[in-house]
């Protein structure tokens, strides 16, 4: 069996699954609510995470962190600490405020804060303020 297509995920109201492949699964509640589960299984071992409402998701959302979390099963990674972990994962702009709200303190006066946060926006804050800091590597 294939993909679902857009139109069948918009229209479907019958409470139920819908498969629609590789272990993921649209739900549809009596209540006319629609989501998203992926369903792995290993070592005998099977799990079923939410990936998304599909009334906040595209299609290829749920289908992209459904792969997401297969590839962290095989592994050997838990998905639900793997995403938590993400998430709490700060942008580099988010870390620099942080690092320098702590050394506010050192600093002789304002103006040096302000000199180091003037060179932060010109010259990083473009390339790396919206990357997670853990996505950030040497060179």
């Amino acid at each position: 069996m294939g993909k679902l297509p857009a139109t069948v995920v918009r229209n479907a109201t019958n409470p139920g699954r819908l498969r629609d492949g590789d272990g993921l699964f649209l739900i549809i509640q009596p209540s006319d609510t629609k989501s998203w589960m992926c369903r792995v299984q290993k070592a005998g071992s099977r799990r079923d995470f939410g990936v998304g409402s599909a009334a906040k998701v595209s299609i290829a959302q749920p289908r992209e962190r459904a792969r997401e979390i297969r590839s962290w099963v095989e592994l050997g990674l838990d998905p639900v600490f793997e995403r938590r972990k993400a998430e709490g994962v700060p942008t580099f702009k988010e870390a620099t405020a942080e690092v320098l709200a702590a050394q506010r303190k050192t600093w002789r006066n304002e103006k040096h804060e302000g000199q180091w946060l003037r060179t932060l926006e010109t010259y990083v804050f473009p390339k790396l303020g919206n990357v997670q800091v853990s996505e950030i590597t040497s060179p």
